[in-house]
This record gives C-alpha cells, sequence and structure tokens, in this order.
C-alpha cells in the first residue's frame, strides 16, 4: 500500500513539476525580442493606422448613429479576413479571433462623438457641423483595428479566442449595456478598455486597481408654487425661494451626511425661472448630476436627493416633481478594476512600453458605461497617454480644441495585442488541466 501511494505521489509531483514548468516557459514567451516584434509590426502599419483614424475624425457620428463608421471598420475587417457579427446594439460589431475556445477575452473600443463644434484648425478636422471627436474614440476605435490586424498575423498561434468589440453609444447612451444584452461578452471571461489620457506623455500608460470611475446618473426638478405680482408676495407661493432653499440643503447631502472619506459629487448644472423683473413666477425647474466612487453610494444619493427636493418644497407650499431621466440617460455604475488585470496590465505595459512609462492612475468623477461589462466579469480600464505639447495634444477630453498626438496609434495596437496574447497564454492551463 505504501509503494502505491509513492509511486502515485512521484507521478503526481511530476506532473505538477512539468505544469508548472511549461507555466514558466509560456509566461516568459513574452520576452523583449517578443516586444520589439509586436512594437515593430504596429510601426510599420501607422500610416495605414493614421489613415483610418483621419477618415473616421473627418466624418464624427453621434451615439447609435454611427453607421459610416462601422461601415469602414467592417471594410477592414473585410480585407484582414475576420469574421464579425453585425448590427449589434444597432451599429456595433463583435469581431473575433483565435481557436474559438477557452480561454475568451475581449478587447472594447467605443466608435461614437460628441456634439461639439471643432475649433482646431487642421487638414482633417471634423466636416460636420456641430459633431466632433472630442474624446478620442476615433482612436480608441482604430488601436482596437490596428489590434485586430496584429493578432490575426498572430491567430494560428493564439491560445484561445479575441473578441473585439466596437461599441456604440458610450457617451450618455450606455452602449455596453446594449452590448451585452445582445451577447456581445460571448464567454469572455475578462475584458480589456484603454481610453486616451492628456495627463501623460505618448507612449505611457496608467493603470489603478479597485474604483477609477464614478457611477453617475443626471436629474431634472420642477418646484411649482403660485405665480403673482411680486409686489404682493404674500399672495403668492414663491418657487423661487423654494428651490434657492433646496438647493442649499441638497449640498448638505454632500457636506454633512457623506462619509469625508467617501467620493461623491453633486452638482446643480442650471436653474431657470421666470422672465420678468416684478412677477414671481409659477415654478422653477433646475437639474444636475449625481457621482459617486461606488455604485450604492449613488443609489443613496438619489433616494435621498429626492426626499429633500420633495422636503423643501412642501415646507415652502410647493409641490416638487423629480424626474431622474433614466429613459434618456440610464444611470452608470462605477469603473472598479480588478486587481490581477491591473498587475497583468502593469506586467506587460513595463515589458512593453519600459518600466518608466506605466504609472498609478488618478481616481476620476467622471463616468464611462465600460463599468456594465465589470459587473458580469473582471475587466480593467486603464489610460495611455497622449500628452504631447510639440503637436498641441495637451487639451482635455469634450474640449473643442482636443487635439490627438496619432503617435498613440501604433503604440495602442500593440499594447491590446500584447495584453490579448500574454493573457490567453498565461491563462490556457486552467483550461486544458
Amino acid at each position: 500500500m505504501g509503494s502505491i501511494n509513492l509511486i502515485a505521489g512521484i507521478y503526481f509531483l511530476s506532473l505538477f513539476l512539468s505544469f508548472t514548468s511549461r507555466f514558466k516557459v509560456h509566461s516568459s514567451s513574452f520576452d523583449e525580442t517578443y516586444a520589439k516584434e509586436i512594437l515593430s509590426a504596429a510601426q510599420k502599419d501607422k500610416d495605414w493606422l493614421v489613415s483610418v483614424r483621419r477618415k473616421i475624425h473627418e466624418y464624427p457620428e453621434l451615439l447609435f448613429e454611427e453607421f459610416n463608421t462601422s461601415a469602414l471598420i467592417r471594410r477592414e475587417l473585410d480585407k484582414l479576413g475576420i469574421p464579425y457579427i453585425h448590427p449589434v446594439a444597432k451599429t456595433g460589431i463583435v469581431a473575433q479571433i483565435g481557436s474559438g475556445s477557452r480561454p475568451i477575452i475581449a478587447l472594447r473600443a467605443d466608435m461614437d462623438a460628441l456634439p461639439l463644434q471643432e475649433l482646431v484648425e487642421w487638414e482633417y478636422k471634423s466636416k460636420i457641423d456641430g459633431k466632433m471627436h472630442g474624446c478620442g474614440h476615433d482612436a480608441h476605435t482604430t488601436m482596437l483595428l490596428g489590434a485586430a490586424k496584429l493578432l490575426n498575423q498572430r491567430k494560428d498561434k493564439l491560445q484561445g479566442t479575441v473578441r473585439l468589440l466596437f461599441q456604440p453609444g458610450e457617451e450618455g447612451g450606455a452602449g455596453a449595456s446594449q452590448m451585452i444584452k445582445e451577447g456581445a461578452l460571448g464567454d469572455a471571461e475578462a475584458i480589456f478598455g484603454m481610453h486616451i489620457d492628456y495627463i501623460n506623455p505618448t507612449g505611457a500608460i496608467a493603470s489603478i486597481s479597485g474604483p477609477f470611475l464614478a457611477a453617475g446618473c443626471f436629474f431634472e426638478a420642477k418646484i411649482v408654487g403660485n405665480g403673482g405680482h411680486a409686489a404682493a408676495p404674500h399672495v403668492s407661493v414663491d418657487p423661487i425661494l423654494a428651490a434657492s432653499f433646496t438647493i442649499l440643503a441638497l449640498q448638505q447631502l454632500i457636506s454633512r451626511e457623506s462619509d469625508p472619506l467617501h467620493s461623491h459629487v453633486l452638482s446643480i448644472t442650471y436653474i431657470r425661472g421666470g422672465t420678468a423683473l416684478n412677477v414671481i413666477p409659477p415654478y422653477v425647474e433646475f437639474g444636475g448630476t449625481l457621482r459617486s466612487l461606488t455604485t450604492k453610494g449613488l443609489h443613496h444619493l438619489r433616494q435621498r436627493l429626492k426626499e429633500v427636493i420633495e422636503g423643501q418644497a412642501a415646507a415652502h407650499r410647493c409641490n416638487a416633481y423629480v424626474d431622474m431621466k433614466e429613459e434618456d440617460f440610464i444611470p452608470y455604475p462605477a469603473v472598479v478594476n480588478d486587481d490581477n488585470l491591473h498587475l497583468h496590465v502593469k506586467r506587460v505595459g513595463k515589458l512593453l512600453l519600459g518600466p518608466e512609462n506605466v504609472r498609478e492612475a488618478k481616481k476620476h468623477m467622471a463616468g464611462e458605461d465600460f463599468a456594465f461589462y465589470q459587473e458580469l466579469i473582471p475587466g480593467i480600464m486603464f489610460g495611455i497617454g497622449i500628452r504631447n505639447e510639440k503637436v498641441g495634444s495637451i487639451h482635455s477630453p469634450h474640449s473643442p480644441f482636443f487635439y490627438l498626438d496619432e503617435d498613440v496609434l501604433p503604440i495602442g495596437a500593440a499594447l491590446h495585442t500584447a495584453l490579448a496574447d500574454t493573457y490567453l497564454n498565461e491563462h490556457k492551463y486552467s483550461i486544458t488541466q
């Protein structure tokens, strides 16, 4: 009996040593030579990447109207011989490269533009009045196309499957939620998202584990009183006074009800009432946005916002109506990055870009619908730098002066490729053993 146990022990030990040795070989296969090959291949595609990005930039399309952008992506995928599903979420595309088997991961890029008038004068500025790629989504889409080409060149070596998600409607449309409903994730076990970052220099990336971007929503309120002549306020019910007290009371939700160590924002962004100097108006309208670094925190703020508005209105003999605008703007959850994926991004980034170009990201109170994917599977959103003062790439997203350093395009394509390739290589044993 003892000899049988000994033989069994030796057998399982040999299996374990064989597995770990193979894992080390594959983990170390992403070495400096590999990194140089990926970067070199991406740089050779730079002219093509710049051309694609400029075509998208010249003809920006708003949420769920990305028909021309979608057609351009499909043409490029057809040239590369990469299969895809279309339409997903009206204009979205899901392409797939690899064996079709597990492990399966997803790479995501958003496609929609902003309702902005571009004020940067250059040859390839927006040709559509009032619309602009002022948040870098044209770059995101281009970098993912670049990764598609690089991954397709390595498709016979991929140790699993990569799903490429070209997503519409990120800017307020919760396009990610619609993509999920229509099966875009498939059996993906992890997802990576990359966003341009105007703070860090071109060629640097910034990542963080845990909460990164805020959960957010919008609201509008109407306080109804009884209008009348300003010379006789006692016979009126003044909604302006009620709205003033209400707005001040709302600010106390942050200063007196929220833990100072938690991150919350409540901003009133407009207020409108009457137009005459001698008339108390019958109603006042105002609205704004709520943000929290936790989804739970956002739910609490939404509840208290409604209670305070209705309570303050009642105290001033008015009626209040609160609209959380969910039909127009679906509330976004918080972007919370997976720790293991964060470490993966740092590890790959250091070898591909150099340790000096891998930094710790700072938390922001902006929102991103990438969070919807993270509610289902581990995911990470990280920034890729575009700051270059020499070319004027210094302005923040959502600025009409936003300008992109196009040197980022091959870097982003190579990074997408390396992140996917190495993840599959390192995780295939969890499937096959």
